[in-house]
């Protein structure tokens, strides 16, 4: 079996955006894909990707059938490896990153990307793409950090116990769900899609239901 190359899924890739999600459509229309990487650290010029974990929804539900994981593999670095549960041998039995980043392409097509503070698996996820010359990712995405601060705005919140912060643990404690495969890429993409639907539902009560609705980013509060 021909191993996919990212010039090759590059292309697929393209087409499908070419026909992407407009921004007024209905939010329980799209395919989103909750995403999570487990990483080295924190800087993509000098840090790699250890696995990839996504789940994706479909009409307001988690689509079990819709899943995606894989662990690349790693030659150094391999301690930090461990806090995400692999092992050293399986750090360096993992795919090469352009096969793994190659497959990804393959499984996202036009799905719009959700991760919690997703910046950080966008900017680790484009550095290896540019590794192999493909560019960056071109998906629209949510992040459920700023769709929280929207939400907040919207007075979705009031009435209920204030947010302390905006991490994962914190809102998986806010919607009572139990941080189960925590710090895992698989686990922490079922816990943010887990929490994006409790998201989701309080969006519709406040009247964002539109793509474009859910991919608004948040008034900066804070000093320029």
């Amino acid at each position: 079996m021909k191993r996919p190359t990212i010039a090759d899924s590059l292309a697929a890739y393209h087409a499908a955006l070419d026909a992407t999600w407009p921004g007024d459509a209905a939010a329980d229309d799209v395919r989103l894909v909750v995403l999570d990487c487990e990483t080295t650290g924190f800087d993509p010029r000098r840090h790699r990707i250890v696995s990839i974990g996504a789940v994706g929804i479909a009409h307001g539900e988690i689509d079990l059938g819709d899943t995606f994981e894989v662990l690349l593999r790693v030659h150094f670095n391999t301690e930090a490896t461990l806090v995400h549960g692999i092992t050293r041998d399986q750090a360096r039995a993992g795919l090469e990153e352009s096969e793994a980043i190659a497959r990804l392409l393959d499984y996202l097509g036009d799905g719009v990307l959700v991760g919690h503070h997703l910046g950080h698996d966008l900017a680790m996820l484009n550095a290896a793409l540019a590794r192999h010359g493909g560019g960056e990712l071109r998906n629209r995405y949510i992040d459920t950090g700023d769709l929280t601060l929207l939400l907040q705005a919207d007075g979705a919140f009031d009435g209920q116990p204030p947010l302390a912060e905006l991490s994962l643990d914190a809102l998986c404690a806010h919607f009572e769900i139990d941080p189960h495969g925590r710090h895992t890429a698989s686990g922490d993409a079922f816990l943010t899609a887990l929490v994006c639907l409790r998201l989701l539902r309080l969006a519709r009560r406040h009247g964002r239901r539109t793509l474009a609705a859910l991919t608004e980013r948040p008034v900066d509060s804070g000093p320029d």
